[in-house]
């Protein structure tokens, strides 16, 4: 059994989660965490890559076939990846979502600040959050740092700027993560968190 670090956090501890070790190829995101998903998850998840699960034609897809990412999710990950809705990324700053070359960049950055390294279930949130009284800071795979919090019976992703998602549909799985479908888009920071986790960082590191 491994220990890996998913970048969840009460205070200034890292909170780590157990999983077996399978087998996985190489992926695309530099630094990314061993492809590791346990048993329960991988009966959960089908025969489905995130790329492949999520409709072709979401606004989502289109960013990330768009910012070069959709083979990364169509790698081993594991990944979480909080996935707007098609009424969130139409309600975005004006050209945030514009997928013409020259907006590459722009897309690589919203894109990797909604995907965290690992599986975190909505359960795994909720029980960070508890843990840091309230609220737990998830480091993304852009370098910046989302804050979960609960609001009723919801988790809430609030980015830098304050904006607030609520998780509308949580824990999709599939062969190489999960996917949280939210109600807003979460913009990454102008610049990345210093005291940010490293990307798949194990505990302990």
């Amino acid at each position: 059994m491994k220990v890996h670090a998913l970048a969840l956090a009460a205070g200034a501890a890292l909170i780590s989660l157990s999983a077996c070790n399978n087998s996985g190829g190489g992926n695309n995101v530099a630094n990314s965490p061993e492809n590791v998903q346990s048993p329960q998850a991988q009966k959960a998840a089908g025969d489905k890559t995130i790329a492949a699960g999520l409709p072709a034609n979401s606004k989502f897809m289109a960013a990330a076939k768009a910012a070069g990412l959709d083979q990364t999710l169509a790698g081993p990950g594991p990944y979480t990846v909080f996935v707007p809705t098609d009424e969130a990324i139409a309600a975005a700053p004006a050209g945030s979502f514009d997928t013409s070359a020259g907006n590459r960049a722009q897309l690589t950055g919203i894109i990797t600040n909604l995907i965290l390294p690992g599986t975190v279930l909505v359960a795994d949130i909720q029980k960070v959050v508890e843990a840091g009284k309230g609220k737990a800071p998830l480091a993304t795979m852009g370098g910046s740092t989302l804050t979960a919090s609960k609001d009723g019976d919801n988790i809430v992703i609030s980015d830098s700027a304050g904006q607030k998602a609520t998780i509308v549909k949580g824990d999709e799985q599939f062969t190489n993560g999960v996917v949280h479908e939210v109600s807003a888009v979460l913009m990454p920071s102008k610049q990345p968190a210093a005291d940010a986790p490293a990307v798949g960082a194990k505990a302990g590191k």
